[in-house]
């Protein structure tokens, strides 16, 4: 610990703190100090076994301290466990237990110190557990059978785990049972009934365990309760359940949380009070809970000790029960070592808080050394040593010199100077000279050494110096204030009305401090202006073009610099265009006759007359020129005069040849140019004014470039520059018919003066007055130093920096610029922000929780960037989490809900588990789920009930927003309803299956389902289009298919069906021919029945002549070559000869049903193959035969027969 000593005025004081120590003084870090504890991990450590154990232990000190552990008060090796690491400049221990290893293996007493050659610091020790969330003992519980009116307790004794779980008693719904003063849960987790009531019979009473470090929620078996009220309930005097004993005792250590409770049977109800036997209970720590069955007390004192009585009173009388509390504490022993007790005996040693703090006042080096603190009680005693070095040195201003600050008038203004020295040094405050020390109400003096001024004036404007001086030397610093004039908003935008369609223009004229740069800006109704070519932003106003109902709200122009801000609105009323007639206009009529009068050496007057306005008046007339001598055919603006005015006085210019026309403007716009005037000439002379806009600015770090703005054609310009304050000779050079000149080699951003005169043939111009340029600027070639970055919270961090020295700017300081770079982002995006030249410090706003930066900080100047500073790299600690990514609810049966949900995008650090509400009607009920569970399912909900739930994620930082959903259970019956689909029927054709019904339900959303018969598959659907008929195309030949029609609601939830129709899809059949049907076969079977009738008829005739002819013997005596016998491929008839007794060529003669001719195979007549229709025409087939042993009879015989 580093002391201070004693200088003149105040007494320096020495405090040594029970269990740590603190400084007097922030030692800067570059005087040796011994090491300083700065983070450590919480005594009582439990570690979840799922994760990595990380045990904190962070130091400073200089020189910077090593680190070592203890466990269980041994040495603790790292090297020997490969899973052990300890952070680099840090003694911080990550145990690696992701491979499989078990956490209770590294759990114990650890302890870190911090060394370095001044000393030893150590932190607290560190008892590092697992947590534990044992499973519930398996039990059966016997129904609890209770008469109406006695006392209950329903016993929860649930399993120890680490930490102990938290106890709540719910339904099987997930609703929490209602307490009272009748019904109350004690601290031990067990219900307890002062009398029970016939509402009081169920069989879900559940008691729940939730774990809190590893988010399990566990249950006990359900607990049945039924309550007899078959006779009535005898009220009684209250007896105490809890405690059960008539006096008891309580010991409670000092600074702990005390509680008490007393729980009653009694009938009816009794009521709990408390009071406290000779005392008060104190009013600001005390709390009663539990329908004032507990009383509890924070922060216990010596002072709460005694005897609490806690009283139940109802109608029949009352009892009590006191409580004996024992508050016990350490005493303190603080003691020099290598003394026998504390060296300080001069009355400078005082004791405070307890004897836990020892105060030294005006500290010596006598009083360095090592303070050892004991505390004992009955128990025993723990002590421990705290080294003390007292340091003697001369004030040091640590603020950074020449710092400028800028302040806006009539705003206070804070100018630091931060000190250090020991003794503490005493701070004054110069202005511009040390011989005038700041005092006076004008001025408050901050103890840090700050001088504030309350209202910055002009006149406050100047160099400041603080001086430090202590006994031991001095040490000052120079600080500048520069005072700016407000930004003010002179001319604000108006209150506008417009047609639609029209234009409309806002001005904002503002002034602001020259030196300051500004930024005008436009907001529409607080926001961002559209993205619309329609809003046209200029320096000074807002322009809309064709106006709409859209554009109509409030627009706010901005006035905005480095240092402050004005601003004002003005609303846009957008109206309709005026009823008819309709007004038209248009662009001014031209001007005519111009004509030019008083002519001048240098002037003349231009006159003309106005054309027609259309309806629009004339706001104004410009007049341009054209040189003929110099430019002839180009056309300059030479003035303007308001639209009221028909003359203008024209100043002119020496040697130039004019022509003048003259152009008409009012809403519409311009008209065309008038016709030229005749031309009017100037005689030559010598210039006389000089170029305007004349500057000097360098493009490259060793030139420097000279401009101006032309004020002729064909003239000449003599350029002068001198390096200001170290030249007193003008260099100088002649140009013409230019408006740039760049002069190389100069040294990097210095001033010159610049000096440009005009020529001709005539003489110089007037004399010139000199401007001040810099030549060019250089990259700044240091980084800002000693950037330091300070996590203030999970999205806010500060920066701080050392500005660059003016002689590394090589320019003009533009300011700071701040780049931040997220790691292990998918984006990669880097922010930048640009800060002015005097901030040294700023915030980092908009982090995102648990994520790791680095820092850069660089300078600029009008050239560029200089070089970046040492990346400083961080991390935010754990913030809320965002909302879970999605959440939707889904049901399983009638009383069944599922709900699931995804982890949320923006995590902020590591999930501990998501809070899970539901709530129907006035009932609402908490849930704590683990941070790896996605889903959950709720049982036994009431059916036709909305619930409404609500999921959010958390981190130990606390609960993120929540998703809500709303769902509604199922009716257990569906209520009847008259049928929505009826007529429903189907035919099939080539084209498909017509599907046809008719449908009064008021859903819009129609399909036609279909599905092969006796399939597995998917229903496939085809959406109707408002008709009651729907053709399916997609049907396979051959297959059977069920159809339906289903109308659906916009959920896409079916609604109503038809019943299910079953359409048979016929196979396809190939194209066959029928013969009977030809044309040519008809007309081929008629020409041979015509044939056959014809023979037939003959051979009738014949047999009524002759009778009988021997046909066989014909044939055999004289061998007719006529009556040869048919080839077996002849299907041909023989010819019919004229001879009476020959017999038919070709003829058959019926016999057994075949008719058979020698040595032919061919028959005409078959019983067996041969048809004939109803009309009697033959349609069999003709096919010939081989059966040779049948004797065929005569026609004669068939014919006989067939007659």
């Amino acid at each position: 610990a580093v002391m201070d000593m004693q200088r003149d005025g105040p007494l320096a004081l020495l405090l040594l703190f029970l269990g740590h120590m603190i400084t007097a003084l922030e030692v800067p870090l570059d005087l040796p100090q011994p090491p300083t504890i700065t983070h450590q991990s919480p005594k009582d450590y439990i570690v979840d076994p799922r994760e990595n154990i990380v045990i904190h232990c962070e130091a400073k000190g200089k020189p910077h301290p090593s680190f070592s552990w203890t466990r269980n008060g041994m040495h603790f090796d790292m090297d020997k466990d490969p899973k052990v690491l300890m952070k680099p400049r840090s003694g911080t221990l990550v145990m690696d237990i992701s491979g499989g290893e078990r956490a209770e293996a590294y759990e114990g007493v650890y302890q870190c110190s911090a060394h370095n050659e001044l000393g030893t610091a150590v932190s607290n020790s560190i008892i590092i557990r697992q947590s534990r969330s044992p499973l519930w003992s398996k039990e059966r519980i016997s129904p609890i059978v209770a008469q109406m009116g006695q006392s209950l307790i329903l016993h929860c004794r649930p399993p120890a785990g680490l930490p102990p779980p938290i106890i709540f008693w719910m339904d099987n719904n997930f609703q929490r049972l209602p307490q009272s003063r009748r019904v109350s849960q004690a601290l031990n987790g067990d219900l307890y009934f002062s009398n029970v009531q016939p509402e009081d019979s169920r069989s879900d009473y559940i008691c729940y365990a939730r774990f809190p470090h590893t988010q399990t929620i566990q249950q006990k078996q359900p607990i049945s309760v039924r309550v007899l009220d078959n006779k009535p309930a005898e009220e009684r005097a209250p007896v105490f359940m809890v405690p059960s004993e008539s006096v008891s005792s309580k010991m409670v250590l000092r600074g702990e949380v005390l509680e008490m409770e007393c729980v009653a049977d009694g009938l009816p109800t009794p009521a709990v009070s408390w009071v406290k036997h000779n005392g008060e209970i104190p009013s600001g720590r005390a709390s009663f809970l539990n329908f004032d069955k507990t009383l509890r007390i924070t922060d216990v004192s010596e002072t709460d000790a005694g005897e609490y009585r806690c009283i139940a009173k109802n109608r029949h009388g009352s009892v009590h029960h006191n409580i004996r509390v024992t508050v016990n504490g350490e005493h303190t022993v603080l003691s020099k070592t290598g003394s026998r007790g504390l060296m300080v005996r001069d009355g400078r040693a005082s004791f405070l808080n307890f004897d836990k703090t020892l105060r030294i006042t005006d500290v010596s080096e006598t009083d360095a050394g090592e303070y050892r603190c004991i505390a004992k009680n009955r128990h025993g005693s723990v002590h421990h040593n705290i080294r003390v070095t007292v340091n003697a040195e001369p004030p040091r201003v640590l603020t950074l010199p020449n710092i400028v600050y800028q302040v806006i008038m009539n705003k206070p203004a804070l100018l630091e100077c931060v000190t250090f020295g020991s003794p503490v040094p005493t701070i004054t405050w110069f202005k511009d000279s040390l011989s005038s020390m700041l005092e006076g109400n004008a001025y408050v003096f901050h103890e840090n050494g700050t001088l504030e001024i309350d209202m910055s004036q002009p006149s406050n404007s100047g160099k400041y110096t603080c001086v430090a001086r202590n006994n031991l030397g001095i040490s000052e610093n120079h600080i500048y204030l520069e005072v700016k004039e407000p930004t003010r908003i002179l001319r604000p935008p108006e209150y506008r009305v417009v047609q639609r369609n029209r234009d409309v223009v806002f001005e904002c004229k503002a002034k602001h401090d020259p030196s300051l740069v500004p930024t005008m800006t436009w907001l529409k109704d607080d926001g961002e202006l559209p993205d619309n070519e329609r809003f046209r932003v200029d320096s000074d106003s807002l322009t809309i073009t064709d106006v709409t109902e859209s554009d109509a709200g409030t627009y706010t122009c901005i006035m905005n610099t480095t240092l402050d801000q004005d601003s004002a609105s003005a609303q846009l009323t957008v109206v309709e265009a005026p009823p008819t007639p309709a007004v038209i206009y248009e662009h001014p009529g031209t001007p005519t006759d111009l004509e030019l009068t008083d002519p001048g050496a240098r002037s003349v007057q231009l006159t003309w007359t106005p054309g027609d306005e259309h309806n629009s008046p004339i706001k104004k007339f410009l007049i341009q020129y054209e040189d003929a001598l110099h430019q002839s055919g180009v056309w300059h603006n030479l003035t303007e005069v308001p639209g009221t005015k028909t003359t203008a006085h024209l100043k002119l210019s020496p040697y130039v040849h004019y022509s003048f026309r003259v152009l008409a403007l009012n809403d519409v716009g311009f008209s065309r140019p008038s016709m030229p005037s005749r031309q009017y000439r100037t005689s030559p002379a010598a210039p006389d004014e000089n170029p305007t806009e004349v500057k000097g600015h360098g493009t490259e770090h060793n030139n420097l470039v000279i401009t101006w703005k032309a004020n002729g054609p064909g003239l000449q310009y003599k350029v002068m520059w001198r390096q200001q304050d170290m030249e007193k000779d003008w260099t100088s050079v002649s140009v013409a018919n230019v408006s740039k000149f760049v002069v190389s080699g100069t040294p990097t951003f210095v001033p010159y003066e610049v000096l440009v005169q005009t020529l001709n043939e005539n003489g110089p111009g007037p004399k010139p007055s000199a401007v001040i340029g810099y030549s060019g600027e250089d990259f700044p070639s240091a980084a800002p130093g000693d950037v330091r970055v300070l996590v203030l919270n999970s999205t806010l961090a500060e920066v701080r920096w050392s500005p660059v020295s003016p002689e590394s700017v090589r320019g003009r300081l533009q300011g700071y610029k701040r780049s931040l770079h997220r790691h292990n982002s998918h984006h990669g995006k880097h922010r930048t922000e640009i800060f002015s030249p005097n901030k040294t410090s700023g915030k980092l706003p908009d982090l995102l929780p648990y994520s790791v930066y680095s820092l850069e900080v660089t300078a600029f100047n009008g050239r560029g960037e200089g070089p970046s500073s040492v990346p400083q790299r961080f991390e935010t600690p754990e913030g809320v989490p965002g909302a879970p990514s999605f959440f939707k609810v889904s049901a399983l049966d009638l009383d069944s809900l599922t709900l699931e949900w995804g982890p949320p995008h923006e995590r902020n650090g590591r999930l501990s588990g998501y809070t899970f509400k539901y709530q129907t009607g006035e009932k609402t009920c908490e849930l704590d789920l683990p941070s790896n569970q996605s889903s959950f399912t709720l049982h036994n909900l009431l059916h036709s009930t909305r619930y409404k739930f609500y999921i959010s994620a958390r981190t130990q930082r606390g609960v993120g927003p929540a998703l809500t959903e709303e769902a509604v259970t199922v009716l257990d019956r569906a209520p009847p309803v008259a049928p929505a689909f009826g007529n429903v029927s189907s035919s099939v054709s080539e084209d498909g299956a017509l599907i046809s019904w008719e449908y009064w339900g008021p859903e819009k959303h129609l399909y036609v389902e279909y599905i092969i018969d006796k399939s597995d598959e998917d229903w496939n659907k085809e959406k109707v289009n408002g008709s009651q008929f729907h053709v399916l195309k997609n049907l396979k030949k051959g297959l059977a298919y069920k159809v339906r029609v289903v109308a659906r609601g916009h959920d896409d939830q079916a609604v109503h069906h038809s019943e299910e129709l079953l359409v048979n899809v016929p196979a396809m059949v190939s194209p066959q021919v029928d013969i009977a049907t030809q044309g040519w076969f008809i007309g081929l079977m008629s020409a041979i029945a015509l044939l056959i009738l014809i023979l037939l008829i003959i051979c009738f005739i014949k047999r009524n002549k002759g009778g009988k002819y021997p046909v066989k013997e014909k044939e055999d005596a004289h061998g007719d070559p006529e009556i040869q016998p048919m080839k077996d491929d002849d299907i041909t008839f023989g010819e019919y000869s004229d001879e009476d007794h020959k017999p038919l060529k070709g003829s058959r003669t019926p016999s057994s049903g075949s008719v058979k001719r020698d040595g032919s195979d061919d028959s005409l007549v078959d019983s067996g193959d041969t048809q004939f229709n109803e009309d009697g025409s033959f349609i069999g087939q003709y096919s010939g035969r081989s059966d040779k042993e049948a004797t065929p009879p005569s026609l004669v015989n068939a014919m006989n027969s067939f007659v």
